[in-house]
């Protein structure tokens, strides 16, 4: 269910508003990025590695950032969009960053425009999923290596092409691959196996994206000195390991039971979500 309004450039718009032209860099070439975040209780969980990430990705994609756009401005607009629409005690939170019209070539402005909405989830989010995720390996497009491919860019065709494969065979999530058909990430989530009794992710030089919760649960795992590697992960790796469980910022931790005819065990994300994520 869509939110019934949207905050575009701090003004409070109907979500159904039309809002760019056809000139818009982000709907012509996918210029710009995007942060998910959830909030409970009125409080943006994770909030200081979203606006961490947000501003290191306005950085590296060259844009101009005003003064007043700062992640306490940022906080404030997001918070008055979900109180105006009854969301705050449980949402998702989408704070969308484009460049504006233009052609490719064309006069450069860099202005950070910003779209924020919202929408109300439902208490599931907040638990483990009692049924295992069945997944697969997505083989038709490849995620890129490179200084840009940690950033979670409007330009999410290889995202949408495994997703839109995923629902076509009944699966809840599909793993993408990199140029090297190593393990990148999955449609909306990182990817964690457990091998040998060591928890394993890809780096960030294997094209995954810099995940909030990634980020998170690495942290808390090397301060209770579990034994963690950010590595190059193959698809028997995947194949091979005991436990599998996907990551994001929305749902925390999902397991996985099934990726093609291989199947896994739930104790370490169960351990891993007890642990660390009902603190939060």
């Amino acid at each position: 269910m869509t939110s019934s309004l949207l905050n575009y450039n701090g003004k409070l718009y109907p979500s159904d508003k039309l809002l760019i032209s056809a000139n818009n860099r982000s709907f012509r070439y996918g210029d710009g990025f995007f942060e998910t975040m959830k909030m409970l209780n009125g409080k943006i969980i994770l909030r200081d590695y979203h606006f961490e990430r947000l501003f290191s990705s306005l950085e590296l994609l060259q844009f101009h950032n005003p003064d007043y756009f700062t992640s306490q401005y940022l906080e404030e607009e997001i918070t008055t969009l979900a109180t105006k629409n009854k969301h705050s005690n449980l949402a998702r939170i989408r704070l969308m960053i484009f460049r504006g019209d233009g052609e490719l070539y064309g006069e450069e402005n860099n202005f950070p425009n910003c779209i924020i909405e919202t929408w109300e989830r439902n208490e599931t989010c907040n638990q483990l999923n009692k049924d295992g995720f069945v997944i697969d390996i997505f083989k038709d497009a490849r995620k890129a290596c490179d200084n840009y491919s940690h950033v979670k860019s409007n330009n999410y065709l290889p995202y949408i092409m495994a997703s839109l494969w995923a629902k076509k065979n009944k699966l809840n999530d599909a793993i993408l691959l990199n140029s090297y058909d190593r393990i990148a990430d999955a449609t909306i989530a990182n990817v964690f196996i457990l091998k040998d009794g060591v928890i394993k992710t890809p780096a960030l030089t294997e094209g995954c994206v810099s995940g909030v919760m990634r980020r998170f649960l690495l942290k808390c795992m090397r301060e209770e000195g579990m034994p963690v590697e950010e590595t190059a992960l193959t698809i028997e790796d995947v194949l091979q390991a005991s436990e599998i469980f996907l990551s994001n910022a929305g749902y925390g931790i999902r397991w996985v039971k099934q990726c093609g005819k291989s199947e896994y065990s739930r104790r370490m994300a169960e351990t891993l979500y007890k642990k660390f994520l009902t603190q939060l």
